[in-house]
């Protein structure tokens, strides 16, 4: 494998990570994410303030910066499943992943991650991506704790991956060995503030039943006048706090 692929992967991987959708999708709807709840410009933190449908855009678009990473690294590396394009693959997905906790255009203070994992993983296995989604999907549901759905699908994903992958028997790629234990250490260490308010009873929910059908439940009921007119109403007083914060 030539070095200089490793460099074009992580270099590229890693400015990919420093892209924060949360807080570019904020500032065209002219809110501060950062100032808002948990202060992390992710997609829970998103969902809980602008609601279900902004929450799922940034799932998605977070999703995408681990897809476009670790599609580029397994394709760099030859593709058709070989040992080393599954070396790329994870490569770009770990140091997108740094990217994004410790981005340098903010000062290294950035995201958990999590979206971005999950894309990831989606690229070596697609199949067991929709099934831990709809599982994930119904964690939440059941429990409605963030944070629980992160560890679940992250470790689900990891333990899997070791296991198809042969990590687990001797012998076996050191190289993947590492890299998998890397990025599942990265997402518990972002997480650190949540496994300790969860071990403390502190841990926030996210009311995600009442997000997912309240927006849409009132934007049925409320007619198409009044909905332009509180959309004005929103517009005006952001561009007032905006004028307070420059003033």
């Amino acid at each position: 494998m030539e070095w200089w692929k490793f460099v074009v992967l992580i270099i590229s991987s890693y400015l990919v990570g420093n892209i924060f959708w949360a807080r570019i999708i904020s500032r065209i709807k002219h809110y501060d994410i950062q100032g808002a709840g948990s202060g992390n410009p992710g997609t829970m933190n998103m969902l809980r303030n602008l609601g279900f449908g902004i929450g799922l855009l940034t799932l998605v678009l977070d999703m995408s910066k681990g897809i476009v990473t670790a599609l580029f690294g397994y394709y760099l590396f030859g593709g058709a499943g070989t040992t080393a394009s599954y070396i790329g693959l994870f490569t770009g997905g770990l140091f997108c992943l740094i990217g994004n906790i410790f981005p340098v255009f903010y000062k290294f203070r950035g995201g958990k991650g999590a979206a971005i994992v999950y894309g990831m993983y989606c690229v070596a296995n697609p199949l067991l991506g929709v099934i831990i989604f709809v599982g994930g999907f119904l964690f939440l549901l059941l429990f409605d704790y963030a944070s629980l759905v992160s560890f679940f699908m992250i470790s689900i994903f990891t333990i899997y991956e070791a296991y198809t992958l042969g990590l687990m028997a001797p012998g076996s790629n050191i190289i993947l060995s590492i890299l998998l234990f890397a990025i599942f250490l990265l997402v518990w260490i972002a997480h650190r503030q949540n496994i300790f308010r969860l071990l403390t009873g502190k841990e926030n929910r996210i009311n995600f039943v009442s997000k997912l059908f309240k927006s849409g439940k009132k934007r049925l009921l409320m007619p198409k006048k009044e909905r332009r007119e509180l959309k004005e109403q929103k517009k005006e007083k952001k561009e007032e706090q905006i004028q307070k914060e420059i003033g």
